[in-house]
């Protein structure tokens, strides 16, 4: 389904919902299926604070694997073409699908290094980003608490979802056109 105003997505039954908003959140379509029932939304930002709220509300563990269903940046699931057409989508705008081979070499020590350390890939908004910002964040971050760390992982993914949020939904304005 294409983009779609917020009264036509209040009309939608609960598995055409999830359909149209599963890919918002990584892999994870229980968060659309979560916000489903907070419906009737009046407006985008109504139906972005539902699907966030289903994530801030979730246990822990649910969070964890909401993180763990992100790839790496650069890894092997971009190699192998494995990556959700969102991720492919973000991680070629900030050039991570034309990297060079210490380029690669150097993403792949940092998500290892990563992954050991906190048990889960780094998630970034890569839109804000470019790769060799990436790779500075990265390093930087790997100074954190785990604990600090998870929380900047669900912020992040809270951006990437907004930003795939607000590719989906029309405003008023647009009549229901893009």
């Amino acid at each position: 389904m294409g983009a779609i105003t917020v009264p036509e997505a209040n009309r939608l039954d609960r598995e055409d919902f999830v359909r149209t908003f599963g890919s918002v959140y990584e892999r994870s379509p229980w968060v659309a299926d979560r916000a489903w029932g907070e419906r009737p939304f009046e407006a985008p930002e109504d139906l972005r604070r539902a699907l966030r709220r289903a994530v801030d509300e979730a246990p822990r563990e649910r969070q964890l694997d909401l993180i763990r269903a992100h790839p790496d940046l650069a890894g092997k699931a971009a190699v192998a073409g494995e990556l959700t057409p969102e991720s492919e989508r973000e991680q070629s705008v900030a050039g991570l699908d034309r990297l060079s081979p210490e380029e690669y070499e150097r993403f792949t020590e940092v998500n290892a290094a990563y992954r050991q350390k906190f048990g889960f890939p780094m998630v970034v908004y890569v839109r804000e980003h470019t790769k060799d910002s990436i790779l500075e964040q990265a390093e930087a971050r790997l100074t954190n608490t785990r604990e600090r760390e998870v929380g900047t992982a669900l912020e992040e993914i809270q951006k990437i979802a907004a930003s795939r949020l607000e590719d989906l939904i029309l405003s008023e304005e647009e009549g229901g056109r893009r």
